[in-house]
């Protein structure tokens, strides 16, 4: 199934929703891809990682990371635009990273292949999401 290009088709169809949770972004030093344990970094359940030059970056429940005692900055929420956008889509992370700004809110996004994710400060993620579905009702 190939992903939606068209910016008004995605904005029109996007249909936010907030996941249960709250998220934390963490980072590991590793020496090199090979001193990663990755026994260790899947019983974390990260919900997503990228090997960054300073470190492993690792988006973790914040239960997880309280438990492992994992520093982090900040508690998100996650708001999944739930339509099908293609990796080749132009504008949609502007668009909606723009509406947040206009309400001082920040926002964190990770194109997966099907969706893309909003990481929002948790205390403001009711805020964000009512604005995000507001595109479909211009």
């Amino acid at each position: 199934m190939t992903g939606i290009t068209d910016l008004d088709v995605l904005l029109e169809n996007m249909s936010p929703i907030l996941m249960d949770g709250d998220f934390v972004f963490c980072t590991q030093h590793v020496e090199n891809e090979i001193s990663v344990e990755f026994g260790s970094l899947l019983s974390l359940k990260p919900l997503a990682t990228f090997m960054e030059s300073e470190g492993l970056t690792m988006v973790i429940e914040k239960r997880i990371a309280d438990t492992e005692k994992l520093e982090y900055e900040g508690v998100f929420k996650c708001i999944t635009l739930t339509v099908h956008s293609s990796l080749e889509a132009v504008g949609l992370t502007a668009a909606v990273s723009g509406r947040l700004a206009e309400l001082s809110i920040s926002a964190n996004v990770i194109a997966a292949y099907y969706h893309d994710h909003v990481f929002v400060p948790a205390n403001k993620a009711e805020a964000a999401l009512s604005a995000l579905a507001n595109f479909s009702n211009k």
